[in-house]
Formats: C-alpha cells, sequence, structure tokens
C-alpha cells in the first residue's frame, strides 16, 4: 500500500511497467544473489521485482498486485515513497541522528525493509525487528538487498500482532505499523487492545507510527485516528492537503506517544519542501478530525453455555 513520490503507486496510477515478466524459478532452499526482475512465488501468493526505469540502482517490489516498496541499492537514505519520508522524518525530529541515538526498532510489516534499511543508514548503532508474515518473502528480500546483518537487522517470520503481543515491555523506542491486506490494515492490528498492546512495548517518549490508508471518504483515517488518540496522550498526523481534505485516495501517517510531539518548525520546513509537500496536524487538530469516530475494538469473546 503505497503512493510513490513521483506518481503512482498503489493510488496514483504507477510509473512502473505493467508488461507481464517470466516466473523466476530457485531451487528449494536457494537464496537468490542479487536482484532479478521476474514474478516470484511466495508463501501468501506472489511478487514481482521490478527494475527502476527512472534509477538505475532502484528496485520496486509489488506483492499479490500492490506496489509495496522501493529500494536504491546505491542510497539507502533515499525513499521514494513520500509516507516513508514523513515517518522517517517524524522519528528524526524526536532523535536526531547527529546525536546517534542507539535506537530500539519495530517494523511490523516488512516489504522490502526500505524504512529498516534506511534507519540503518541514519542510525548506524539501533536494533531493529522486522516482523515479515511471508518467510519465503522475508528470505528473497535478504538475498536481493543485502540487508544488514543481526543484532542491527533481525528478520523475524511471524503474524504481527502474535509477535508484539509476546514482547517484554518498554523495550522499543519506535514501531512503525506498515501492514496491509489488499487496501486496509488487518483489524487485528487496528484496534484499541492491540494499541494498548504496542504502548505497553513502547519505552517511555517512544513513538507509535502508522501508515493509515483510505479512501476520499475518510472514514478508515477517522477510525484509525480515533482509536489511536484514545490510547495515548498525544498524537499527530501528517499528509499532503488534497488527502487531509478528502480529494483522493491514498496515505497518512498517524502517530501517538506518552510525550508531546514538539512544535518543530525544521520538521514542518521538512515534509512540505519534499516532492509532494505535506502538513502536520496537532493533537487537537487530530482529535477534532476523529470526532465521533468509533473507537475499533476487538470481537467480543463467544460466551461459553453453563
Amino acid at each position: 500500500m503505497a503512493r510513490r513520490g513521483k506518481s503512482g503507486g498503489k493510488f496514483g496510477g504507477g510509473t512502473a511497467d505493467t508488461a507481464v515478466r517470466g516466473v523466476v524459478e530457485l531451487a528449494k532452499g536457494a537464496r537468490p544473489d542479487g536482484p532479478v526482475e521476474g514474478v516470484y512465488y511466495i508463501d501468501t501468493g506472489d511478487c514481482e521485482l521490478i527494475a527502476d526505469q527512472d534509477n538505475s540502482t532502484g528496485w520496486l517490489l509489488r506483492i499479490n498486485g500492490v506496489m509495496s516498496s522501493h529500494i536504491d541499492l546505491a542510497d539507502p537514505l533515499f525513499l521514494d515513497f513520500e509516507y516513508m519520508r514523513w515517518m522517517a522524518a517524524l522519528i528524526e525530529s524526536r532523535w536526531p541522528p547527529e546525536s546517534r541515538p542507539k535506537l530500539r526498532g519495530l517494523h511490523l510489516g516488512g516489504g522490502a525493509c526500505s524504512l529498516a534499511r534506511y534507519f540503518h543508514a541514519a542510525y548506524p548503532d539501533a536494533r531493529q525487528v522486522v516482523v515479515e508474515l511471508d518467510g519465503k518473502l522475508a528470505d528473497y528480500v535478504r538475498g536481493w538487498f543485502d540487508l544488514p546483518k543481526a543484532p542491527l537487522l533481525r528478520l523475524r517470520v511471524g503474524e504481527a500482532r502474535a509477535v508484539t503481543e509476546t514482547l517484554t515491555p518498554q523495550t522499543r523506542d519506535f514501531i512503525i505499523r506498515d501492514v496491509f491486506a489488499g487496501a486496509l490494515t488487518p483489524r487485528p492490528l487496528t484496534t484499541s487492545e492491540f494499541n494498548g498492546h504496542a504502548r505497553r512495548v513502547l519505552a517511555p517518549g517512544g513513538i507509535y507510527v502508522v501508515n493509515s490508508g483510505d479512501a476520499p471518504d475518510l472514514k478508515n483515517a477517522r477510525q484509525d485516528a480515533a482509536t489511536i488518540a484514545a490510547a495515548f496522550e498525544h498524537t499527530v498526523i501528517i499528509a499532503d492537503p488534497a488527502m487531509l481534505k478528502g480529494r483522493r485516495y491514498g496515505n497518512m501517517v498517524m502517530a501517538g506517544s506518552d510525550l508531546p510531539f514538539d512544535d518543530d518548525p525544521r520538521l514542518a520546513r521538512r515534509l512540505l519542501g519534499g516532492a509532494v509537500p505535506a502538513h502536520i496536524w496537532n493533537d487537537d487538530k487530530v482529535r477534532a478530525f476523529a470526532a465521533g469516530a468509533p473507537v475499533r475494538h476487538d470481537p467480543a469473546a463467544p460466551t461459553v453455555a453453563p
């Protein structure tokens, strides 16, 4: 679920070649030695690796027909999808990279590990875990993109909620939720109960960041915002003006924390200066946006007759 910075992606039509590519067959247990264009069968369906026609060292990853990720092999600090740039800007606003903090990050949803790779370059001392449901995809990505090795970056195969529920309290500085099944995040990862697990795992001052995709009616985004605002004292939303006004399909970045998000003029300038200029809404605006939207909850446990 992504919209590229130039144009296209999930909601914008896409600049990638849509011609049918051949299926790449690998011997059982083999790992690719670098990226090769083609379609690959994975545990949850198929994915397609596409050379970026605008960037000689860039690669696009499409999973089950949905554009998922972009990697620049020559520059890990280049993020092609604007919502990823907004996430990076928000986290760097709280923890400036020049201070070399030893951050602990959790990524729910792997794809090509674009953000994990970015944060490794920005914060060389960081320790990150990427939770990816599809084991075969995780193995391919390691072979294609030469990711940092453990303990700097661990790929953990599993379902994002189940893994999060097992984690020790206060052991992550940031959590990024970027999991999609089709156009929306699976509901178990959007409820008040799950947000409670995320908050439990965050250290004091930590940030929970989500990619919230939606249609122009913004129904899903309002419910996401209401549920995050119910779990955290402080919230923000980052998106471009057209998305905030409900004029297109696209992505919003939402975040919650137990500490206020500072009114950082450098962050505002950075967001406005991107290829797709974005605005940041403070907590008051987020709560006004979410007013009246229901907070999502897990289904009630079935009652057992005596």
